[in-house]
């Protein structure tokens, strides 16, 4: 049967249901999906020279006390917070990200929200600037943000982290292992237990807490996505044991990925390469060698951190929904998986 076929009665019905089907559509697009839209002002980005998109070194001599705030580098890194525009990926997604303050996991916070997702951000009380920063953002997104300040190197807050998380948000779905600890030194001679320990219990200890009291609380669909680096192979002298977690982590991630495949939950990782966050002005860069930080790339600069968000975007989606213990680079040509 075709339209013609239908008695003028029943046609005009049917035509009448079309219409105001069509005429609440965009109510239901604001009320579900445009909270996931940046600013209006925000456009997608034109195609540009990768070379030349973002700050090219040399840059001034900084120094920042550890942890760093975005706030205080100078060139400011550029976390998309103007140009990321969301398409309702991960509506109604409810994720926490540990050092969703700045950085990596700032990127993916903003473009989390912007897609749709509710967002906790775990980070230490001395970045708080920055988080509150990031808060607004979730929240001028039209989406909840949940502020977990806390040291994610004692075992009792991780598991606080998680049970905040899924008390502010509703539950848990998707969950981003992300803050490092990061302290450049010379010679294994200058590296101390003390640093060793903090190291080791930022970068490993605490994915590891973290991820064993989120695991119990995530449903099938869900995704775990941990922040691996390009140094797992390609190790630099002065990053001993930084680069030792990173390789924890690339095959802690695909263990872990077969595991949780009976559960439907997905485990990848992402591996930057040299990426301007503050990571490096507060101890993860030699002074002497910050300012032609990331110079030796092919493409001659460092990454910002909206470059990557859309891989956290993209593992984090039902996109991805077949793609589990993989690690995803993006370091601007420099090695890598």
């Amino acid at each position: 049967m075709n339209d013609d076929d239908i008695p003028d009665p029943a046609r005009r019905q049917a035509l009448n249901l079309v219409g105001a089907t069509l005429a609440t559509a965009p109510v239901l697009l604001a009320a579900g999906g445009a909270s996931a839209q940046p600013a209006p002002s925000a456009q997608r980005p034109r195609m540009q020279d990768p070379r030349s998109a973002h700050a090219r070194p040399p840059f001034p001599a900084q120094q920042q006390p550890w942890p760093g705030l975005a706030k205080n580098m100078n060139p400011r890194p550029d976390h998309g917070e103007t140009s990321y525009v969301g398409s309702g990926r991960l509506a109604g997604r409810k994720a926490l990200i540990t050092g969703g303050d700045s950085g990596l996991g700032r990127a993916a916070a903003i473009a989390f929200a912007r897609e749709g997702a509710d967002v906790a951000i775990g980070y230490l009380p001395q970045e708080e600037d920055d988080a509150k920063e990031v808060v607004a953002l979730i929240r001028a997104a039209g989406r909840k943000a949940v502020a977990l300040p806390g040291d994610i190197r004692s075992e009792g807050f991780c598991r606080q982290l998680v049970d905040g998380a899924v008390q502010g948000l509703g539950g848990l779905d998707i969950l981003c292992n992300n803050a490092a600890k990061q302290a450049a030194q010379k010679s294994i001679l200058d590296i101390t237990t003390e640093q060793f320990d903090w190291t080791l219990k930022t970068n490993l200890y605490a994915l590891f807490w973290i991820t064993r009291a989120a695991v119990p609380r995530m449903p099938p669909g869900a995704a775990i996505i941990n922040t691996a680096s390009v140094t797992a192979w390609e190790a630099p002298e002065q990053l001993l044991d930084y680069s030792s977690t990173k390789g924890a982590i690339v095959t802690f991630t695909k263990s872990l990925a077969k595991q949780l495949a009976e559960k439907g939950i997905r485990v990848n990782a992402i591996a930057p390469g040299p990426y301007w966050t503050p990571l490096q002005p507060s101890g993860g860069q030699a002074p002497e060698e910050l300012p032609k930080f990331g110079a030796d790339t092919p493409l001659g600069r460092p990454g910002q951190p909206a470059e990557i968000a859309s891989l956290f975007v993209l593992l984090a989606s039902q996109e991805a929904s077949f793609t589990t213990g993989n690690v995803w680079a993006s370091t601007g040509g420099k090695g890598g998986p």
